[in-house]
């Protein structure tokens, strides 16, 4: 079997970041391609990256020859582009896809610029692999709970669109479960939004270990919770089995990351589960083993890469040399022992 590729996320440095007066400042593309080309363990090196697609690290609406620009800087740190996340949030291209017409129609164009991107990535040859990330882009759960089997298909709706359109640029998405996203705040309403899509071929999920640890807890979702406090190992590992079994077959993009239990927002971001660093003290997650579990078939779903993500790690954090060293070096023991 091949190897997975080892990529990591330019987006942490951008996402809760900003020029409010309690915001980080965003680091540039330029800088994060720097920290990743930069670590290094025994010689093995980060395989490519997973790119945000919007400012300040790309205009969705640049020119196909400022595209290729962007494509050639990449390539020039030996790497591969990956997964693209699509600009579909409300202050991006995008709005909610549980929104009237107008914010749905945006939404679908910010999926719509997403695969005219990977089309001209894949066109210059940076990019051969890795699907293109939405979510509902409908921060927070209480507008949903209002009217909860409206909303969730509303939200199928849109997706099952979103899907057509992918599919017919030759692409797959791939929706972030993720805890303040409506309609995927949990494990079984993700299940809900994906087997109410039901184009396996084009729409998948994208699972990452911090955030689906949260699944396992109910965090927005007591009656769905898998775990209650103080659970012992054993009662972790086979709730951990529950949940991606159902989940795994739809698992199409793999992030690796640590959580410590805790949740955590910055800037614009509502609270989510909180990304630590790899070898942070307090996570609650063998990342080895944890992975595992998601990875089993892998290839057969298409994943050729899996990814780290770093979401709303503090700039001095990210400017370490360390945090990356440690971050690829989990990520080969994830890789090697597949």
């Amino acid at each position: 079997m091949t190897k997975l590729k080892l990529h990591n996320a330019m987006w942490p440095g951008l996402v809760g970041k900003g020029d409010g007066p309690d915001q980080e400042p965003p680091i540039s593309l330029d800088r994060m391609l720097e920290l990743t080309a930069a670590a290094n363990v025994n010689g093995q090196k980060f395989d490519g990256i997973d790119y945000f697609l919007f400012f300040p690290h790309t205009d969705p609406n640049a020119s196909e020859a400022d595209l290729l620009k962007i494509a050639d800087k990449i390539a020039s740190h030996g790497f591969s582009v990956g997964s693209l996340v699509a600009p579909v949030w409300g202050g991006t291209v995008g709005d909610s896809a549980m929104g009237d017409e107008a914010s749905r129609e945006k939404f679908l164009s910010a999926v719509k610029m997403a695969c005219r991107i990977a089309n001209v990535f894949e066109k210059h040859g940076v990019r051969k692999y890795g699907v293109i990330r939405i979510d509902s882009a409908e921060f927070g759960i209480e507008k949903w709970r209002a009217d909860k089997v409206n909303n969730t298909k509303r939200i199928v709706e849109t997706f099952k669109e979103a899907a057509k359109i992918a599919k017919d640029a030759g692409q797959r998405l791939a929706a972030e479960g993720e805890i303040c996203w409506a309609g995927m705040h949990s494990w079984r309403d993700m299940l809900d939004v994906l087997e109410g899509v039901g184009m396996p071929d084009a729409l998948g999920f994208q699972a990452d270990l911090a955030h689906t640890y949260l699944y396992l807890l109910g965090y927005n979702a007591p009656e769905y919770a898998l775990l209650k406090e103080g659970y012992s190992q054993e009662e972790f590992y086979a709730a951990y089995e529950a949940m991606t079994d159902k989940l795994r077959p739809w698992t199409i993009d793999f992030h690796v990351a640590q959580n410590d239990g805790q949740v955590h927002g910055a800037g614009s971001h509502d609270k989510t589960g909180k990304h630590c660093p790899a070898d942070d003290p307090n996570g609650k997650l063998d990342i080895v083993r944890c992975s595992s579990y998601w990875l089993k078939d892998a290839a057969s779903r298409g994943i050729q890469h899996i990814c780290w993500d770093g979401c709303m790690f503090p700039n001095a954090t990210l400017e370490k040399p360390e945090t990356w060293n440690s971050i690829l070096d989990v990520m080969i023991r994830v890789r090697d022992s597949q």
